[in-house]
């Protein structure tokens, strides 16, 4: 697919499908906004696998794979919209076994310490959940209560974490997401903030190179042959994790618009303004293979 940064967007799917045979689908802001499912989209990667190609959903979600399957099954996201799915999560968990029984400080809502029971199950580990003075490592998978905090609020602990020297494994890379309407802080906030003071970060998910791995490694099994990468299209909304992920990764990436970019992208009578787009990709260095408002066929 050839870039166009003056006229980015494409109708839909079907204009493109046929160059692909696996798609790389970020979750959150593409196929459900954390409350609801997007019934277009989720009909436009069903259409895609019944003419033979394989979707991964490959998002930051710092949960277990089962997890999140789960919460698509809540959202009444139907099982033919993808073939598996990949999870920061499951990268996470990798990245806590190296670790072993050493105690860890858990910065994240209750609703992740599923991380902790798979941990056990699959790789036989258990460590001790400490509080800063006595952890060997942090493990942040969002903010305690993120309907209601913000980094600020973690500015004197991320402190005397880095006093300590202690590394942290980010379990989600994004910055923000939205949840309905509401904006709401992500783990990856807190990880750039640490890293900001100096303390060292190990990233689980989008753009980093293990969570695409483990996605085209999935893939190829499908295939029962390894991907050409040449053939693979990567859909997401969000140039600092789904965008520069992909292109990194030598992927055709193929940008969301009204997703987590929507108020930069859009005047207030709901244009698309392409000038802003232009500026956009500028300003993240990266510049996607095509866009579409919304995942659509």
């Amino acid at each position: 697919m050839t870039t166009n940064l003056s006229d980015p967007l494409i109708p839909g799917l079907s204009s493109v499908a046929d160059r692909y045979d696996v798609i790389l689908s970020d979750v959150w802001g593409v196929i459900h906004n954390g409350r609801e499912h997007f019934p277009e989209a989720c009909a436009a990667l069903g259409r895609f696998r019944a003419h033979g190609g394989t979707v991964v959903m490959i998002t930051n979600a710092p949960r277990p794979r089962r997890s999140v399957i789960r919460q698509l099954d809540h959202l009444l996201v139907p099982t033919t919209t993808y073939d598996t799915v990949v999870t920061s999560g499951d990268v996470t968990l990798a990245l806590m076994a190296e670790h072993g029984d050493v105690p860890v400080h858990h910065i994240g809502p209750e609703r992740d310490l599923a991380l902790f029971h798979v941990l056990d199950e699959e790789f036989g580990v258990r460590p001790r959940r400490a509080p800063v003075e006595q952890a060997s490592y942090i493990l942040c998978s969002g903010l305690n209560d993120d309907h209601t905090e913000t980094p600020d609020d973690y500015t004197e602990a991320l402190a005397e974490m880095q006093v300590r020297d202690l590394p942290m494994i980010c379990a989600n890379p994004d910055i923000v997401v939205h949840v309905g309407e509401q904006l709401i802080y992500c783990a990856g906030a807190l990880a750039h903030r640490y890293e900001d003071m100096g303390g060292a970060v190990a990233y689980a998910g989008k753009p980093h190179a293990p969570i695409y791995e483990r996605a085209l490694q999935l893939a190829s099994e499908k295939h029962h042959k390894p991907v050409d990468p040449k053939r693979v299209l990567a859909i997401g909304d969000a140039f600092h994790t789904d965008i520069a992920g992909a292109l990194a990764h030598g992927l055709d990436a193929l940008f969301v618009s009204e997703g987590i970019h929507r108020d930069d992208l859009y005047d207030t009578e709901g244009r698309f303004d392409v000038d802003a787009y232009q500026h956009l990709a500028r300003k993240h260095g990266q510049v996607p293979t095509a866009a579409i408002s919304r995942l659509v066929w």
